[in-house]
């Protein structure tokens, strides 16, 4: 990568007079520091709608835009609306960044620094509302490395802002397609145009899945099996991480994780069955939670109608309740149970681990339904931060404000593709302008009571079981098992602990289990091996019995 060291005080000024194919969005000269950031017309030859960046960095292990996240380096973003090529916006001290908020905070000294734009797509709902947002190709909604977006030269520059300076940086650089990796002989993949969601969104959206084969699968081709829907993160990788390359002595890597995952599926100690993880990328995250939304759309109708559907139209897959069972962490531990929640009758168990705020009197550590403001707790005359993230030993690593407000910088109308985000926009209502309407203002935490009734309507799955269990119990009886590490890195444990509560009292019993590791922190539980031979089990113990031959 080459680097360059631009020049300052009046020499920047005269090489900005001198520089024709660069003009400014804005006729005042910025006071103090200040970021022109362009594109070329051969980068993108029309006008652009979409979001701004500035990254900056001390260190060039890697771009400064990888680097930027909660723990990440400062960076600055600003919306840009129909830029034409060679027309620059500026990002200077007015600009809101994180984790610095104003560039006027950032230390004098040498950096490295990067222009990117995140380039939006007009989204003509069916409902009538028009949108511009990120649209996924097929990266998982990660603006940073989504094909088509721009990103300039990274350049090295000591900066001041206590002095007038404007940084000129054109982004000439554009992010190539996703390979999508071949199919072998284990492991296949789909991808198709959804309809469901294409009549929704207005743009051709795309459903996906994986397939992992298990051992025997072509040398028996009137042998069906049971499945495993795993439910998580956007990914093009094998299910599990299999993969068949011996990493050469890595322990502990996810690679050879992966490889000593390979070498169990394909023994006999390894239960036979198909694994498939789904793609289904919304234009506000990587997955789309797997739900109808009003937001997102009927990602709900479109999984189970099309998806599921073509995955056990084209392999052998028993097509019984039973022989279905689901599976996920984290994002995908919620997806897995609201899955199994909302299709009590389709699927035949879940394994839950570390799931996603599944009671939102704790949605991480905030009471939606009784707290006022999401960043704070009041006692008193004391205001106590409402933390995020924790270490194991209970310390707090980063605030609920900081997270939201990285958020807020990444995009404006919930557009950032990051985790509180996509809960706004899956369990939301729509607001006026066809955006999500907020739980609560992202720059000063404020809960909104109405938008907290709407989400315990809808998707506080608790308040659901709840509220239906006449009806749901019976369907659900043994098929519910969640795992929690009792020190969840995102508060995550204290929402599984009031579902317990509801079904160890519920009538009919549940016969389920949820399980605790002690001390353990996000997405503890059966390591991969183990719960495959937990389902295998699970998927035995509830096969029908043989019927006798007349």
């Amino acid at each position: 990568m080459k680097f360059q060291t631009i020049l300052t005080g009046a020499l920047v000024a005269l090489l900005l007079v001198t520089m024709p194919a660069v003009v400014l969005a804005q006729s005042k000269a910025p006071k103090g520091l200040a970021f022109a950031v362009s594109y070329t017309k051969e980068a993108h030859s029309g006008p652009i709608t979409g979001r701004m960046y500035v990254m900056i960095s001390r260190e060039n292990t890697r771009e400064p835009r990888l680097q930027i996240g909660t723990q990440g380096v400062p960076f600055f973003g600003k919306d840009i609306e129909q830029l034409a090529p060679g027309k620059a916006a500026v990002i200077d001290q007015t600009t809101f960044g994180y984790p610095l908020e104003s560039l006027n905070e950032l230390p004098a000294g040498e950096y490295y620094v990067q222009g990117f734009v995140n380039i939006y797509t007009e989204f003509k709902r069916a409902d009538g509302h028009t949108l511009w947002m990120h649209q996924d190709q097929w990266e998982g909604q990660h603006f940073q490395r989504s094909p088509g977006n721009l990103y300039s030269e990274v350049r090295k520059i000591y900066l001041d802002p206590q002095k007038p300076q404007t940084i000129t940086l054109q982004c000439t650089q554009v992010i190539p397609p996703v390979v999508i990796p071949p199919d072998t002989d284990w492991v296949k993949r789909i991808k198709f145009q959804s309809k469901i969601l294409t009549a929704f969104w207005g743009q051709p959206m795309y459903l996906g899945a994986t397939i992992l084969l298990p051992r025997g699968y072509a040398a028996n081709p009137d042998k069906y099996y049971p499945v495993n829907y795993i439910q998580g993160h956007f990914s093009l990788g094998a299910p599990n991480g299999f993969t068949e390359t011996d990493p050469g002595g890595a322990p502990g890597s996810r690679m050879q994780a992966g490889y000593e995952f390979s070498q169990f599926w394909q023994s006999d100690e390894c239960p036979e069955m198909i694994l498939v993880t789904f793609q289904h990328p919304c234009p506000y995250y990587d997955d789309s939670y797997g739900v109808n939304s009003p937001n997102t759309g009927p990602y709900g109708d479109a999984i189970m109608q099309e998806l599921i559907p073509a995955v056990e139209e084209q392999f052998r897959i028993i097509r019984q309740p039973y022989a279905r069972v689901l599976s996920g962490g984290s994002t995908g531990g919620w997806i897995s149970l609201a899955m199994q929640i909302f299709n009590p009758d389709f699927f035949g168990g879940v394994f839950s681990l570390c799931p996603d705020p599944v009671d939102f009197r704790y949605f991480q550590a905030v009471n939606i339904y009784q707290d006022e403001n999401a960043y704070h707790k009041i006692f008193g005359w004391v205001k106590v931060p409402t933390p995020s993230d924790r270490t194991t030993d209970g310390i707090p690593r980063l605030t609920y404000e900081q997270r939201n407000h990285m958020e807020l910088v990444m995009g404006t109308k919930n557009r950032s593709g990051e985790q509180v985000d996509i809960f706004e926009a899956v369990f939301g209502p729509i607001g006026a302008d066809g955006y999500v309407k907020p739980l609560f203002d992202k720059k000063t935490g404020v809960i909104d009571p109405q938008v907290a009734q709407y989400w315990k309507e809808n998707y506080d799955l608790r308040e659901y079981l709840q509220r239906n269990w006449q009806t749901l119990g019976p369907k659900l009886k043994g098929k519910i098992h969640i795992y929690m590490g009792d020190m969840d890195t995102y508060f995550l444990d204290p929402a599984v602990r009031l579902m317990e509560e509801f079904l160890k009292e519920a009538k009919p019993d549940y016969n389920g289990t949820v399980t605790y590791g002690d001390g353990q922190p996000h997405c503890w539980g059966p390591e991969r091996r183990e719960l495959i031979k937990i389902m295998g089990q699970h998927i035995r113990n509830s096969a029908p019995l043989p019927q006798p031959r007349n």
